[in-house]
């Protein structure tokens, strides 16, 4: 038995009969929509959906849209693109996406299979010489889009990235209610942060890693992906306090502590510090336009699912923070 949020004609953003391709709320609703359809193609596929009854293509369809090719992963031939998806709780893909999530917390979705053929069919679109090319995911599927992103975004190519309810794997500091003690946390951890950064790049064996990776910050400055992200959603909540920390810590005179805090996390300048490789992590990002969903959620479930940002009774709150 589907589920009525399967069901476009039940669930989907009626009320979007005429696309205003400048509205930033009708771009966000469309980028979203094709994140479930790839949900639902996963779904359909697991249920064996086929033709007239498979449920995934009306989120498409309704907005004039053709698949031309999907992203299948080697490992358990689950679907997960062309439009990136997140994490699916139940059918055979489960396992595989349990795992990925696992490669996230670890920071080494870099060595995903996944992860290897969302930037290579990323790159092919750029190379065909395509135009308005959009990233998008949910869940894992924000993270593996913001890893491709910024990849990309490395080598001069700056797309359109509508990225939702992306993971940030930190302590759930934005969950505090006392907000002097939640702001103290955050300063003491930037402190702590750029001091390690410092004393790690005295080093002389690292410094040609963190002259590289300065280098690397900076080329993403100019990228500002769209993050939407929920207060109640402690998966993605840390990032409204990771940007807005930045721009507190510029007003009490700290802001060169904080930028290079924020191109370094505490656990990479540890493996650096025993001689070992890490990877950047995904959550640093000098450059972003965060959307926050402020309307009450009832559950984890409710304020973490895609759904929300087609929905047009949703109270949201913009924010666009440069480096």
């Amino acid at each position: 038995m589907a589920s009525e949020r399967d069901v476009f004609e039940i669930s989907g953003p009626l009320h979007l009969t005429s696309i205003d391709w400048t509205d930033v709320d009708h771009r966000r609703s469309v980028a979203a929509c094709m994140v479930q359809g790839v949900y639902i193609m996963q779904r359909d596929r697991q249920e064996n959906r086929q033709g007239a009854n498979a449920l995934a293509p009306p989120w498409w369809q309704f907005f004039n849209f053709d698949v031309q090719s999907l992203l299948i992963d080697d490992a358990d031939s689950s679907i997960f693109g062309a439009i990136f998806r997140g994490t699916v709780t139940k059918g055979d893909a489960f396992s595989r996406d349990l795992q990925l999530d696992l490669h996230f917390v670890r920071n080494v979705l870099h060595q995903s299979s996944r992860s290897e053929t969302a930037i290579q069919a990323v790159r092919s679109v750029v190379a065909s010489g395509s135009q308005n090319i959009w990233l998008t995911g949910h869940s894992l599927g924000a993270a593996i889009a913001l890893l491709t992103g910024k990849t990309m975004a490395k080598n001069a190519v700056y797309l359109e990235s509508h990225i939702f309810n992306p993971p940030y794997v930190s302590p759930p500091i934005e969950n505090i209610k006392n907000k002097k003690v939640k702001h103290g946390i955050r300063i003491a951890s930037s402190f702590v942060t750029a001091g390690l950064a410092v004393a790690v790049k005295a080093k002389k064996t690292h410094q040609q890693r963190n002259i590289a990776l300065e280098n690397s910050f900076s080329k993403l400055a100019s990228w500002v992906p769209c993050l939407y992200v929920n207060p109640r959603d402690h998966i993605c909540s840390e990032y409204i306090g990771y940007f807005q920390h930045r721009r507190k810590m510029e007003g009490i005179g700290a802001g060169g502590v904080e930028r290079l805090a924020a191109q370094h996390s505490i656990a990479g300048l540890f493996m650096d510090a025993i001689g070992k490789e890490s990877h950047e992590p995904l959550h640093l990002l000098p450059s972003a336009n965060v959307t926050v969903n402020l309307s009450p959620a009832r559950d984890l479930k409710e304020a973490h699912g895609v759904h929300q940002w087609w929905r047009c009774d949703q109270q949201l709150e913009s924010r666009t923070y440069r480096s």
